[in-house]
């Protein structure tokens, strides 16, 4: 993968929204149902709204029904770094981007195979990249 990518708030707050600031850069989620990608189904590669780094391919995507995108797996292990989340009185594992330690999301072990994982992701964290716009760079 890339090199680290290392910014100050102030220049992640010039570079992003409020709600992705607030999402990728202070561990926040958006509600279920409300991001861009819950029930979106072109072809492409989702990526790192903060860093650009490809996250997950559209391939791995599928409908949980919880209301937030949801991947069995990312494009590459590498393009992701897992932590323990012990907030909201739960033990989770955080998922965050591994080139900008930007917070994603979370992963579940209750996916569908073959990894049986689920990897929940806010879409104010994603940026999505038409199969189309990947194959012409």
């Amino acid at each position: 993968m890339s090199a680290k990518v290392v910014r100050s708030d102030a220049e992640w707050r010039t570079q992003l929204t409020s709600e992705q600031f607030r999402v990728t850069r202070r561990h926040g989620t958006e509600h279920a149902f409300s991001g861009a990608y819950h029930a979106f189904k072109d072809e492409g590669c989702y990526a790192c709204v903060c860093c650009k780094q490809p996250l997950f391919d559209s391939h791995s995507k599928f409908d949980s029904g919880t209301g937030w995108p949801s991947y069995s797996a990312p494009v590459a292990k590498e393009a992701l770094q897992e932590r323990k989340d012990r907030s909201l009185l739960m033990a989770r594992t955080e998922v965050l981007c591994s080139r900008c330690e930007a917070h994603l999301g979370h992963v579940f072990p209750d996916g569908p195979p073959p990894t049986g994982l689920r990897y929940c992701i806010n879409s104010a964290a994603l940026d999505f990249q038409p199969k189309a716009q990947r194959a012409e760079a």
